[in-house]
């Protein structure tokens, strides 16, 4: 039976025990530089990560920049992206994006947040994933559906949406921290904190943790018809 701590006290425990568990983070997205990173997480969205890594060489061969991807056929882009999902509207972000880099800030990525959202496809999660993965920028902290569930259920927020969330957990965990706690929640919550069954009795964190989860958001009932 966890007994149920502060925030303070359950986030130093959940840093600790995520350190030892993982040394030494990192993304599993791959990219060698702040535009591609930028690119694959865009194309990340409801897509796994490995998936991803299989589009990305093809998309970088045929357009490696900004520049380069401005100009690309939108039916192109589309069928080079397609296993991604939602290609449709991935496509047309990444043309925004490339488009506004190219233009905007003359085919570089910028290293602020406020920069970051202005560019189609790119909100705080993902402007914060490229600033850390990038730059080694910590100014958020990225808030993804692992990070929501596992934050959730150890007490560490009672938010349900994730800038809330993100405020919450930017006062409970030291600044320098944020860019890695967010790599260890994400691999902690694929590998041990699962959404439907998590592997509790593999969990260093389950003498403490209270295993909370968000109140479910009920169906909207569909109208029914009137019979002639």
């Amino acid at each position: 039976m966890s007994v149920i701590s502060s925030p303070e006290a359950t986030a130093r425990q959940v840093l600790a025990a995520l350190q030892v568990r993982y040394p030494h983070p990192r993304t599993h997205l791959d990219a060698q530089n702040a535009w591609e990173l930028l690119v694959a997480t865009v194309l990340a969205a409801q897509c796994t990560d490995a998936r991803v890594n299989t589009v990305t060489p093809e998309l970088f061969r045929r357009w490696p920049t900004p520049a380069a991807l401005a100009e690309a056929p939108i039916e192109e882009l589309e069928g080079v992206i397609r296993p991604t999902g939602f290609y449709h509207s991935k496509a047309k972000n990444l043309l925004g994006a490339a488009r506004r880099v190219r233009d905007v800030f003359d085919g570089q990525i910028p290293q602020s947040i406020e920069d970051l959202i202005t560019i189609p496809g790119v909100a705080r999660k993902t402007a914060n994933v490229v600033l850390f993965g990038a730059f080694g920028i910590n100014e958020g902290l990225a808030v993804d559906t692992h990070v929501k569930r596992i934050a959730y259920r150890l007490g560490l927020t009672d938010e349900t949406d994730p800038v809330p969330i993100e405020r919450d957990l930017m006062k409970l965990f030291p600044r320098e921290e944020w860019g890695d706690v967010n790599h260890r929640m994400v691999w902690f919550g694929r590998e041990v904190c699962e959404a439907r069954k998590p592997l509790c009795g593999q969990c260093e964190m389950a003498a403490f943790c209270p295993q909370l989860e968000p109140p479910k958001t009920p169906r909207p009932q569909r109208k029914k018809t009137a019979t002639p």
